[in-house]
């Protein structure tokens, strides 16, 4: 009697193990490996971040800011300081002579005027209703920094380099600061309306290098002088630009000034618009 309750004891166990067996199953898989280590290591969201997105690509130096802020003004200045006092392949009385026999000399000043031309390109742009990269608070701010910077440093070369002028005048020859205002003007024009236009900046630059041209042919400066003053303008404008931290606003704000030409039947004319934000 009791071998035959034993075995139909053993018989109801089995019976419920092999209809909750498959129940059971998925508990097995989810325990943990004897041996953890023997586990594979889960790869594939090792770079992403907390919110899923992929981490960011670091940028090269050659690819970053600073580089392509510097590179030109770094270029110019080299060469400047290359051809400085008579050195380099092609010297300084070499580019004297050939800019003589290509153009006489001269004592005009029409460069103590045209070094603002490209301030003035500015303001007219503006005027017209383009819109500059920031706002006019700010572009002001810029041209105060970056007339610091230029100011400063041809005035410290200046004294320390104490070259003498083609004409003998005195000794503050290197660098030209002459070129130095036109370029520093011209890569601000380029900088605020290069997304609107390229030729703004064409413009600004053929200024500045008409006056680094006039400035060799008045013999107040040399081909040194005047390369390695553009390195010092546009310099100063990219320093000022890499520092700034923008104040009251971003974007052009306050009043957008424009013109537009309008015809009144055969009569023409001339439309302008002030408006407030």
């Amino acid at each position: 009697m009791l071998t035959r309750f034993t075995l139909a004891k053993r018989l109801v166990i089995l019976a419920l193990a092999l209809k909750l067996g498959p129940g059971l199953a998925p508990l097995a898989h989810a325990q943990v490996p004897l041996n953890p280590a023997a586990a594979p290591a889960d790869t594939t969201h090792k770079y992403e971040n907390l919110i899923g997105q992929p981490a960011p690509v670091k940028k090269s130096f050659f690819q970053s800011k600073a580089f392509k802020a510097l590179a030109v003004p770094t270029l110019l200045i080299g060469y400047g300081s290359y051809t400085f006092n008579g050195g380099g392949f092609y010297t300084n009385q070499d580019a004297q002579r050939d800019i003589h026999r290509l153009f006489p000399s001269s004592k005009s000043r029409i460069a103590d005027y045209l070094i603002f031309v490209p301030y003035l390109e500015l303001g007219a742009v503006t005027l017209a209703g383009v819109q500059s990269r920031n706002d006019r608070l700010n572009v002001l701010l810029i041209i105060a920094k970056s007339e610091a910077i230029m100011l400063s440093s041809t005035f410290v070369v200046k004294a320390l380099s104490h070259e003498t002028r083609p004409d003998g005048s005195d000794n503050l020859s290197f660098p030209s600061g002459h070129t130095a205002q036109a370029f520093l003007a011209a890569s601000i024009v380029h900088t605020e309306f290069r997304d609107k236009s390229q030729w703004y900046g064409v413009g600004a630059y053929a200024i500045a290098t008409s006056v680094a041209g006039l400035r060799m042919i008045v013999d107040k400066h040399w081909q040194s002088d005047v390369v390695a003053g553009a390195g010092f303008g546009i310099l100063s404008a990219h320093l000022a630009y890499l520092t700034h931290r923008n104040r009251w606003g971003r974007k052009p704000v306050g009043r957008d000034i424009g013109f537009a030409p309008t015809f009144f039947g055969s009569t023409p004319g001339l439309t302008f618009t002030w408006r407030a934000h």
